[in-house]
């Protein structure tokens, strides 16, 4: 007996010795070995969070595209409009030739409620002054953002008044809004524009939604183009709204993460009318997976061109001194099985994959993109081929249309012309034109940039250093033209107005218009 015990202990020492040899050789130890021996021995001084933060980026790196590390400034910055809200004064503002001007202040907030009036310029922010010095925008927010019941005084040029306007404005919560628009295209068919996905999206949709119903809508256009993703639970609480009682949302598998499903409620309240998704190559994740959920259970259509190709899930880690992880720990797969995410060989490769879609035709010509047979399977109602392995191909192609973006109108847009012209015809005509267009649709139906509008853009231009071109300009009026109206839309009411305006050009909402006036079309059925 006496030799069995001594023999179980000594087996335990040799198991203890192999875990400790284990540890002591580890990727870990090593190391931290190497992070000892720098900051204790080498013949600088050297900066250890720094040392560490370019560790940690340089492992990451070796990972995917997604896993990332972000420092507490940056996870702040990051995490604000996912969060719905920042502490702030609450305006929306544009930076012009140096100085801040106030496009609107954000309704019932803290600068509207001093007195804070469209068209203002902040010119000083605690004794600062921060026009005319070349301040970056993010330097402006720094000083006007803050803790909520903190105090931040300001100094405003207002036409018509001689001397700047003092105000003190007591900070708060603002709202960040992840819905753009929404509105009626027609008398059945609804427009809802998502931007994000973040923690009040559900509920921001589902507000929408009941407002577009009591107007009368029946179909639904829901845009996703340029959504490039958000929060998982934001894009469950959407589907519910669209799908069936407990079909599948969207699961996800990892090698150390079992899979999980998500499923459909069945208690949304748009459940049996007809629905278009638009997307395009800016369209990823979380907007991925609402899409793919729709196509798989042949609950809508989707128009526009092939999605990002984002199909991996994150999990935050966050580490002491604020600073975060965004560890890749496992992939989504649409209700059918495929899988999302588009390959990545190497970060080089990754970011270069939407230039090369444009350099081998695939924005202009659905012909150009294939996709093998390993890759396809089925929806789940009808039985419609779909494939998987990189983004979400649309049911209907519709190619970009870069014909009206000349070399003359980039110049003017990237130089800031447009937005220049914009804020001065806004700043001559805001009250003459609330008062002559009482409502939006009149504005829509009535107002027209003239001449004399566009000839001092033109001149804008030049002074910003945009070279006239009259073929190119011709050739892009019509895009400058709605541009421009829709600025000013922006400008006297809101987001949703402009979006009602630039849509007018958007090949892809005029295909979802003409997809469901046609007759007979054979859209998905729902029992």
């Amino acid at each position: 007996m006496k030799r069995y015990i001594l023999m179980l202990v000594a087996c335990a020492g040799i198991v203890a010795a192999v875990a400790q040899n284990k540890l002591l050789n580890s990727p870990f130890r090593k190391l931290q070995l190497a992070e000892f021996a720098i900051a204790n021995l080498y013949v600088d001084k050297v900066d250890e969070g720094k040392l560490v933060e370019t560790a940690i980026i340089s492992m990451l790196e070796e990972l995917d595209p997604h896993s990332t590390y972000s420092d507490p400034e940056e996870v702040k910055r990051l995490n604000e409009p996912l969060l719905g809200n920042f502490e702030g004064i609450g305006i929306q503002f544009n930076m012009a030739t140096d100085t801040l001007f106030v496009i609107q202040p954000v309704s019932g907030g803290p600068s509207e409620k001093v007195g804070i009036l469209a068209g203002d310029r902040i010119i000083e922010v605690n004794d600062t002054v921060i026009a005319g010095v070349k301040m970056t925008t993010d330097e402006v927010m720094r000083r006007l953002r803050g803790p909520k019941g903190s105090k931040v005084d300001v100094k405003v040029l207002r036409n018509g008044v001689k001397e700047l306007l003092p105000f003190t404005i007591k900070r708060d919560k603002i709202p960040v809004y992840s819905l753009d628009a929404s509105y009626m295209v027609n008398k059945h068919v609804g427009y809802i524009r998502i931007n994000r996905f973040a923690a009040t999206t559900g509920q921001e949709f589902r507000d929408a939604l009941g407002k577009l119903q009591k107007q009368g809508m029946k179909d639904l256009i829901l845009d996703l183009q340029g959504n490039g993703g958000g929060y998982l639970n934001a894009a469950i609480e959407l589907c519910d709204q669209l799908l069936g009682k407990k079909e599948l949302i969207v699961y996800t598998e990892g090698r150390r993460n079992p899979r999980s499903e998500f499923t459909a409620k069945g208690d949304g309240d748009f459940q049996t009318g007809r629905l278009v998704v638009l997307v395009d190559e800016y369209s990823a994740s979380a907007s991925e997976i609402v899409t793919g959920a729709i196509q798989d259970w042949d609950r809508g259509i989707v128009v526009g061109r092939r999605t990002f190709g984002k199909g991996l899930v994150q999990r935050p880690i966050d580490l002491p001194d604020g600073s975060m992880i965004r560890l890749t720990v496992a992939r989504y797969y649409t209700p059918s099985g495929r899988c999302i995410q588009k390959p990545y060989e190497s970060i080089e490769q990754y970011n270069q994959d939407l230039i090369d879609r444009y350099n081998r035709g695939e924005m202009v010509s659905a012909d150009s993109i294939h996709f093998p047979d390993s890759l396809k399977t089925r929806t789940l109602k009808l039985g419609r081929t779909v494939y998987g392995g990189g983004g979400i191909m649309p049911d209907y192609f519709v190619p970009i249309d870069t014909t009206m973006y000349t070399d003359y109108y980039l110049a003017l847009r990237d130089k800031g012309a447009i937005v220049q012209e914009n804020l001065k015809l806004i700043d001559r005509h805001r009250a003459e034109w609330i008062k002559k267009y009482k409502t939006f649709d009149r504005f829509n139906r009535d107002f027209e940039v003239t001449d004399e509008m566009l000839n001092e853009l033109i001149a804008t231009g030049k002074a910003t250093g945009a070279t006239y071109d009259e073929e190119q300009y011709q050739t892009a009026l019509p895009l400058i033209k709605t541009q421009l109206k829709a600025l000013i839309a922006r400008d006297l009411w809101d987001m949703n107005e402009y979006f009602q305006v630039i849509n007018e050009l958007s090949n892809s909402m005029q295909k979802a218009v003409q997809l469901l006036e046609q007759p007979g079309l054979n859209f998905p059925k729902r029992e």
